[in-house]
């Protein structure tokens, strides 16, 4: 075998070390850019829908309110997401570290770890939800035989759906049969189906409320008319416990800036209206009709209080519709860092739960 000249040799060996070297430094920046170690800023991969029961999470980033409470020792990544079991799923995947989202996959998440991956943090929404009829449907009673669509099997509205059904004496079955055939289908399916006739109603939230409405459509009922003070959770905010363990400081500027975006919300709704169409145009290649943003509007509240007990009675109406089984949530809740935020602009704490 031919030798190489000791020079050769020598020059190889530099090479070897200098990328050994090099492969250090890019592994340490690494580290640094995603605030895993080092002196790097700390990346927070937050996850929000693009759509109105997201308000303060969709003005929060577009008007980068985010930004500014999270400060230059933050970088900001977001993620939007059509469904909640997506984004519960980048957080099992360490893909997200945090994320707007509903009641119901909040429920599941913390059920499914049982209790380890998630915390709620902050509340953002409530109201927005109502179920819409034929306008010849004016009584519980009609819906008999009839095809009422929910979002999804299970989810916030399904499990409403059919307890509220169960209430009036009415069957439901998870495989579409009894006396209401419940037809679990995407939101933005609904007004095509509706207008065609395949369905008689759906039980969905805002803007698809509205477009229903404007469909012809009439609303039979308005869920807040369900619930004490008509207030219940439709948006809150979690954080991943592994993030929020290695980074609570960061989770602390995260809910003041949560703060903040609500506050920018209630007191300017028309800048925040022209906010959420332009960003579910930048997001969906297709700006959200401002009218239907304002006529959506005073169904929701924008409240950073996550209205807990009206999480715990929506799992005690899924277990009731045989959807989920009895869990404990204790430990869900972990409310400093919101009542922190909101001592340091003088406003009224939450009760932790």
């Amino acid at each position: 075998m031919r030798r190489l000249p000791f020079r050769r040799l020598v020059s190889l060996a530099t090479l070897a070390v200098i990328g050994v070297a090099t492969a250090g430094t890019t592994a340490a920046c690494g580290d640094d850019d995603s605030g895993a170690g080092g002196s790097g800023p700390v990346t927070l991969r937050l996850g929000y829908f693009p759509n109105i029961t997201h308000a303060p999470a969709v003005v929060g980033v577009e008007k980068g309110i985010f930004a500014q409470q999270l400060g230059t020792d933050v970088k900001l990544e977001t993620k939007t997401f059509n469904a909640g079991p997506a984004a519960i799923e980048a957080i099992f995947s360490g893909a997200l570290d945090a994320t707007y989202i509903g009641p119901n996959p909040t429920v599941n998440a913390f059920s499914k770890s049982n209790g380890e991956a998630v915390r709620v943090v902050s509340g953002a929404a409530s109201g927005g939800v109502a179920l819409v009829v034929k306008p010849g449907i004016t009584s519980v009673e009609q819906l008999r035989g009839k095809k009422i669509a929910t979002p999804q099997l299970g989810n916030t509205q399904d499990v409403a759906l059919r307890y509220w059904l169960k209430e009036k004496g009415l069957k439901t079955t998870k495989e579409g049969g009894g006396d209401v055939k419940v037809v679990p289908q995407e939101n933005s399916q609904t007004v095509e189906t509706f207008n065609s006739g395949a369905i008689d109603g759906a039980w969905v939230p805002e803007p698809f409320v509205s477009r229903l409405v404007n469909a012809g459509g009439t609303v039979l009922v308005d869920e807040r008319d369900l619930w004490p003070d008509r207030k219940f959770v439709i948006t809150n905010l979690i954080v991943s416990t592994k993030f929020l363990k290695a980074h609570p400081d960061v989770v602390q500027k995260l809910v003041a800036g949560q703060v903040a975006a609500n506050e920018f919300v209630n007191s300017k709704p028309d800048e925040s209206q022209q906010a959420i169409s332009a960003a579910v145009g930048k997001i969906t290649g297709k700006p959200l009709d401002l009218k239907l943003i304002k006529q959506a509007w005073p169904t929701l509240e924008f409240t950073n209080d996550p209205i807990a007990a009206s999480l715990k009675t929506g799992l005690d109406h899924a277990v009731a519709v045989e959807l989920t089984k009895p869990t404990s949530l204790d430990g869900l809740y972990d409310l400093k860092y919101l009542n922190e935020a909101l001592k340091a602009t003088g406003k009224p704490e939450v009760a932790q739960p």
